[in-house]
């Protein structure tokens, strides 16, 4: 067994746990003192098993509003970034399914979608060098081709560990990498502000808000709601993400 979900005081918060068996995903739940007002946060994968896309809408609608994950729009550069996780559910044998609206939610539970457009995103790509950009559109397909073939194995992969101290040499990598912050830095920022503006106006409320986004946004959301508006980590429940065969 990892470390507890939602480990906090001095220890490392586990969000995603990989194992020789499995792969798990802790929904962290974060309250602020004399708020009633609750942030529960589901850290995706964008590939999995249908069974945890299903446990994940049953927890939504438990939930009065959900703050969701999803690039406004359409681009060419963006539709080819998502080839890397698009082509593994295609091979029926593997089990897995890509995550979808249709798949997560409840339909009576408000959506509000704070993420930046497509344009927006490749604009933030291509500050990058225009090797590290073009690198980038040509490695996505063939990721995607190796997901397929391996399958569900292809997640046993301790470097897809997430959580909030990076403790894998990749993790460390990354942390400091200009691609993951050109990637996530400006919807990380708009996604926060979201919250809180959502903190401002109905904090006084005993409402519970879900925050469904990938699993590499949710350090950056533990942290920011902590150091921001004062919400803390207060309990965690495992999600099997999947299993392989």
């Amino acid at each position: 067994m990892g470390a507890h979900p939602g480990e906090v005081g001095g220890g490392i918060m586990q969000i995603i746990e990989v194992t020789g068996y499995a792969v798990r995903s802790a929904v962290i739940t974060m309250r602020r003192t004399g708020t009633p007002l609750e942030f529960v946060i589901f850290p995706m994968l964008h590939v999995a098993s249908p069974t945890f896309y299903s446990q994940v809408r049953i927890r939504l609608r438990e939930c009065d509003l959900i703050v969701l994950e999803g690039i406004r729009g359409k681009s060419v550069g963006v539709s080819t970034l998502t080839l890397a996780y698009r082509f593994t559910p295609r091979r029926r044998r593997n089990g897995l399914q890509e995550q979808s609206e249709e798949l997560l939610l409840p339909g009576d539970v408000p959506v509000v979608n704070p993420d930046v457009t497509a344009a927006e995103a490749i604009a933030d790509l291509r500050t990058l060098p225009r090797w590290t950009y073009v690198l980038l559109m040509v490695a996505a397909p063939v990721l995607g081709l190796v997901f397929a073939l391996r399958g569900p194995r292809a997640f046993l992969d301790e470097d897809l560990v997430v959580e909030d101290l990076p403790s894998t040499l990749r993790a460390e990598m990354m942390a400091d990498d200009p691609v993951e912050r050109a990637m996530t830095g400006r919807r990380d920022q708009r996604l926060l502000d979201a919250l809180g503006e959502i903190h401002a106006e109905r904090g006084d409320e005993p409402i519970r808000v879900a925050i469904v986004y990938g699993a590499g946004h949710v350090p950056a959301i533990v942290s920011g709601l902590w150091e921001r508006y004062g919400y803390r980590p207060r309990e965690a429940e495992w999600l099997t993400v999947l299993v392989p065969a």
